[in-house]
């Protein structure tokens, strides 16, 4: 049994498509990261797996139990922090994880409550109301509530937003720890953040998965065999003629390309060669590895607004 499981899922907003037939499963112990443009149905898919909102058509399931039809079973099991994070101002820190861990009917809450400030690091304010704390602090204070019962599926939502670059590193390290026992659905504007934490990664663009890998293979898959070279003069686009194994070429600036072809060692040997022959002053002459960023972008070249 799945952690979590989506079986063809849809929703619309009258003619537009959030959701398009969407399928995919996470087991306990990954941490996925959920990626897609602005628009893509990221938070709608997560909304729906929460039970904050109605699917139109298909499954979700949270370790078997269909959030449809039970939604109070699966919350109990599940931690969300959602990207417009809802606290109540005019608490304290230790009133408003007082007041989750009420609602979740968990045992000797003090404690519990005094531990998560410690997970998460809230001691420095815990003095203060939830109103006076900074973005980064209140997204700690969002991440606690969303732990506070010890769920088995977390379910996050741009969970670094408004984290200084220690605080990040910090959250990375609990969102880590927690998920080797858990599934974490983890979705960021950060492509670092996936690429440091995750172990798969989903990508949703216009509704639909487009991509569902590990980091490793999804870069493989989209690999380019590109060559960039600088050149300490400039060349004409003629030069690149004499050399047959490239596909295509790209001018980056005046003394930069970016050549393409099957086979990036043979294209290097001859550019050298062709160095040579010509007396070009080889600046810098490497293969491009990928990143995820490039790979993201590859596939969601049109731009969709949610």
């Amino acid at each position: 049994m799945s952690s979590i499981e989506v079986k063809d899922l849809s929703k619309h907003y009258g003619s537009q498509k959030a959701v398009d037939g969407i399928s995919f499963s996470l087991e306990k112990g990954e941490i996925v990261g959920f990626l897609g443009p602005n628009g893509a149905g990221k938070s709608t898919t997560m909304k729906i797996l929460t039970g904050c909102l109605k699917a139109g058509s298909g499954k979700a399931f949270i370790n078997g139990i269909d959030v449809r039809a039970d939604p109070v079973a699966s919350k109990k099991i599940t931690g969300y922090l959602p990207e417009s994070n809802p606290l109540y101002g005019d608490l304290y820190i230790r009133e408003y994880l007082s007041f989750i861990a009420d609602v979740h009917h968990i045992p000797n809450k003090k404690k519990v409550v005094e531990e998560m400030m410690d997970v998460v690091k809230l001691r420095p304010e815990a003095n203060k109301k939830i109103s006076q704390l900074s973005k980064g602090y209140k997204q700690r204070v969002g991440l606690a509530a969303a732990l506070i019962h010890q769920p088995e599926v977390l379910i996050l939502d741009e969970p670094t937003t408004g984290l200084d670059p220690n605080q990040i590193v910090e959250i990375r390290e609990v969102i880590r720890e927690y998920g080797k026992k858990r599934a974490v659905l983890f979705s960021t504007h950060i492509l670092q953040e996936v690429e440091a934490i995750c172990d798969r990664v989903l990508i949703i663009n216009q509704g639909k998965i487009i991509a569902d890998n590990s980091l490793g293979n999804l870069q493989r898959e989209q690999h380019r065999h590109v060559v960039k070279l600088v050149l300490g003069e400039a060349v004409e686009e003629s030069a690149w003629k004499g050399i047959p194994s490239l596909t295509s070429f790209r001018k980056i600036s005046e003394f930069e390309w970016e050549l393409e072809g099957e086979d990036t060692e043979k294209i290097k040997k001859q550019l050298l060669a062709l160095s040579l022959q010509n007396n070009w002053n080889l600046v810098s002459l490497q293969s491009e590895n990928r990143s995820l960023e490039d790979i993201f972008r590859g596939l969601t070249k049109s731009p969709n607004h949610e």
